[in-house]
């Protein structure tokens, strides 16, 4: 997979850009605040229909502008396609994907992208919701289907939650729950059980790359979580599990006002010599934990799509020590197409493997 070209009008602090990229690695490098960032926001968008820094699409567009639009070219599998996003400052999006308009869900895994920013190494130590997103995307890019699934659960629990509030204020009778919760129950169980099936591939993947990066020295296991008591049945996760488990505990939920168990809940372990890195582990390992994290992402993308998605690097080689930046540099050179936005070229003293972008007010040249 790669993208060959990207237009950009009144989107942040880029009036009007078109620029191209024949080349593998790609770098920009700019002061801060120039509009590196954005470059790779706009890619982001092209690959999730939506930024990783804001829920709100309006803000992506440029200041004291009505519109803005994004347009990406790729190829996927050899067949060249087209991505068009046109933002409005006072109603929905408009997503034309070869020429037809389509909407969100019908965009995700065509053009796959990986992001690796100084935020992800709060993925080990941050909080379950940073680790369930992550597994999230990167689920939903391999499997489109997953991810219609999850708009589905968000649907579903946000009716749930809604109607326990009016039971606990007594405007709904409790029995009007059964039927929710038999369709949460259904999709949950479907939900949990593709996300098993990726964490047993991404730990086998994880551990392979965490054992290169430590020289052997070092296991590192992922585990999935579920956030509710007797996991340890077999039937665990399962859909009678959770009509059971809702039921048991519907008087909690009622008193809270919300659904405390499910897939929104759960959490991902991670361990390295089976010690809990979150808890235990030193900052250098839980950053080496995270990297071999985003390296099997790729890997798992990769066995699932058949090609290597596009790697966001957004200023984080210089959170790395030099050993990590070897690995990292060591696994995308002449294998994943990359992008790496950085104040400090000093970084790459081999410049002949990449093409350099100067960055500056929201302008390229290179």
């Amino acid at each position: 997979m790669r993208i060959t070209s990207l237009v950009l009008r009144n989107f942040r602090n880029y009036i009007d850009l078109s620029v191209e990229f024949p080349h593998n690695i790609n770098i920009f490098i700019g002061k801060n605040a120039q509009g590196k960032t954005n470059l790779l926001e706009a890619l982001y968008f092209g690959a999730m229909g939506r930024s990783h820094r804001t829920a709100v699409d309006y803000e992506l567009i440029r200041w004291h502008q009505s519109a803005a639009m994004v347009e990406i070219a790729f190829i996927r599998q050899d067949v060249p396609q087209r991505l068009q996003f046109r933002l409005h400052a006072t109603m929905p999006k408009e997503i034309i994907l070869n020429g037809n308009v389509v909407k969100t869900r019908e965009i995700i895994g065509r053009l796959n992208c990986v992001l690796f920013s100084p935020e992800d190494l709060w993925l080990i130590k941050g909080t379950p919701a940073v680790r369930r997103r992550f597994l999230d995307i990167e689920i939903s890019q391999a499997n489109p289907t997953y991810y219609y699934q999850l708009l589905q659960y968000n649907r579903i629990l946000a009716q749930r939650n809604q109607l326990l509030k009016k039971i606990r204020d007594g405007e709904a009778a409790v029995d009007l729950l059964d039927s929710w919760d038999e369709q949460l129950a259904v999709v949950a169980a479907a939900i949990v059980a593709k996300r098993r099936q990726a964490v047993q591939k991404l730990a086998m993947l994880a551990n392979l790359m965490h054992r290169r990066i430590t020289a052997n020295q070092e296991n590192l296991a992922i585990s999935y979580q579920l956030t509710a008591p007797e996991t340890a049945l077999p039937d665990a996760g399962s859909q009678q599990w959770y009509k059971n488990l809702l039921r048991h505990q519907r008087r909690d939920d009622i008193r809270r006002g919300s659904t405390g168990i499910g897939p929104h809940r759960d959490d991902l372990v991670l361990a390295v010599n089976g010690s809990n890195l979150r808890v235990y582990g030193s900052q250098g390992q839980q950053r080496t934990g995270v990297l071999a994290l985003k390296l099997a992402e790729l890997e798992f993308i990769k066995s699932e799509q058949k090609e290597y998605p596009v790697l966001l690097l957004d200023d984080v080689l210089s959170e790395l020590d030099s050993q990590r930046q070897f690995h990292l540099l060591a696994f995308i050179k002449d294998r994943v197409q990359t992008f790496i936005t950085t104040t400090d070229e000093r970084e790459f003293p081999d410049k002949q493997i990449a093409k350099i972008y100067r960055v500056a007010n929201g302008k390229i040249t290179g």
